[in-house]
């Protein structure tokens, strides 16, 4: 089997920031996506997020992308990594690192001020309802906001 890009990338020193992961072609339809990695904390050097604020996270980034006035129609997916060091965003389109960190910051900025309950996230709507950290999410999304992201990475070897 190939190696997959992603495990091809030095761990050991990569930094929190938004990344190209690949840009593909759907063979099927022809469509354009682009997969940025949203990395939240320094993967092997700092804790991972717990699943409770990981899973408010993703119903508030998902909820925010998809309805968003400019991006909802080329949002494809907003989800939680399996390392729960950050967040696949997938957008229809060739988009780069700089193009899209004012959406990302956007959308960790809605997170960060977020007050209420939380979309999708009552028994009948959520397969895991009981599993949630709004104040943790709330911090951690103040955190990566917190971050010298000036200068995004525009891939992996950037």
């Amino acid at each position: 089997m190939e190696r997959i890009a992603s495990f091809s990338v030095n761990h050991l020193t990569l930094e929190p920031g938004v990344y190209v992961s690949r840009v593909d072609r759907d063979p099927a339809t022809g469509c354009v996506v682009t997969t940025f990695d949203v990395r939240l904390t320094a993967p092997n050097r700092e804790p991972v997020m717990n699943t409770a604020e990981c899973h408010n996270i993703e119903h508030l980034g998902a909820t925010f992308l998809r309805n968003h006035p400019t991006w909802a129609p080329r949002v494809v997916y907003f989800g939680p990594m399996g390392c729960r060091t950050g967040f696949y965003l997938v957008v229809f389109g060739e988009v780069t690192s700089g193009e899209i960190l004012p959406l990302v910051r956007e959308t960790f900025a809605f997170v960060r001020d977020f007050a209420g309950e939380v979309p999708g996230a009552r028994p009948e709507e959520c397969g895991n309802c009981l599993d949630q950290n709004l104040p943790m999410a709330r911090w951690l999304a103040a955190r990566f906001l917190e971050r010298d992201l000036a200068e995004p990475r525009l891939s992996y070897d950037a």
